[in-house]
């Protein structure tokens, strides 16, 4: 006899029985801008997000979590930016002040990961140093180097670089090791594409390239054994966890990456994923919880392990995923 499928449909409750992707909390981590001037100011392009100065910022995180949301990923917007980005190894700078206060507040109840590139800092908004009108590799890597330490001393759980510097990830590790961090994570964003999916991201952090595009160290989201071989090449280098970033048009790779590697994968939902799906909701076109909701399903399904995503607070609050 034929076998009835919809038998395993029938109810709520069977549907719950056999449901094969299951996201927990502790799988969810929000995204933060942290400003260095008081307050908070709406980034119009991110509904619902605001950059936050530090105590704001505390406040929000309590509230995140008693909803169980316990990783939070911080992106700096400085005070002044310069051709070297010079206040991204500044111990007085907005992030490395947000780590010692949300580690002294929040202790091990927090996973505090941070930001490692140089866009929101330097004044040209590209992720690396320029020189001779080129992004200068060594010399960005060893800048980021640096900004890593800054976070470490700090008190960071994990840093991130997302920068796509060649050989940022084993002079970060080595870096950290020879200073008695040892116990500090990276998180690689190890598939990284170029393209038109950061818009709103750039107008919270201000970090728009002033001439050019990332092309050059971003990757071409073409390739599908480039981005793997890179992504190996990162984990060999002392990444503890690998990135791929966007999310939604990289399922296949994330799937891919997945039978490759034993490393934990984290995936980012970015920030036209998030926004497209507001604007939408906001025109009355979708339903835009339910959509947002599949969004991070189809990711997990996929294999990461962690999402990054602007609507982690949403999701927990509404308790798409109690």
């Amino acid at each position: 006899m034929a076998h009835r499928s919809r038998r395993l449909r029938l109810s709520s409750a069977i549907r719950e029985l056999i449901a094969e992707t299951r996201i927990h909390p502790s799988q969810l981590v929000q995204p933060y801008f942290v400003q260095a001037a008081e307050g908070t100011s709406e980034i119009p392009s991110l509904p619902g997000i605001s950059r936050m100065s530090i105590n704001p910022l505390l406040s929000q995180i309590e509230k995140d979590l008693k909803n169980g949301l316990r990783s939070v990923l911080l992106f700096g917007v400085p005070e002044s930016k310069t051709p070297n980005g010079l206040s991204s190894k500044n111990s007085d700078d907005v992030i490395p002040r947000a780590i010692r206060d949300l580690k002294k507040t929040f202790g091990s109840e927090l996973i505090v990961m941070s930001d490692i590139c140089l866009c929101a800092y330097t004044d040209h908004g590209h992720c690396g140093l320029m020189v001779d009108s080129k992004i200068h590799n060594q010399n960005s890597v060893d800048a980021l180097v640096a900004m890593a330490l800054n976070h470490a001393e700090a008190g960071v759980d994990i840093v991130a670089p997302s920068d796509m510097m060649d050989f940022r990830i084993g002079a970060i590790r080595q870096n950290l090791d020879m200073n008695n961090f040892e116990d500090v994570s990276i998180l690689s964003y190890a598939i990284k594409h170029a393209g038109a999916y950061y818009g709103p991201f750039r107008d919270a952090a201000g970090s728009s390239p002033k001439f050019g595009d990332r092309q050059s160290y971003q990757m071409d989201p073409r390739n599908v054994r480039e981005g793997l071989r890179d992504a190996l090449q990162d984990e060999d280098q002392g990444a503890d966890f690998l990135m791929i970033k966007p999310a939604l048009p990289n399922l296949d790779l994330i799937s891919k990456l997945k039978e490759m590697t034993l490393a934990p994968l984290f995936a980012y939902h970015v920030s036209s994923e998030f926004s497209s799906v507001k604007a939408a909701d906001a025109k009355g076109w979708i339903s835009g919880d339910q959509l947002m909701r599949e969004h991070l399903i189809s990711i997990k399904r996929s294999g990461a392990d962690v999402i990054v995503s602007y609507a982690a607070r949403e999701a927990l609050a509404k308790g798409w995923f109690s």
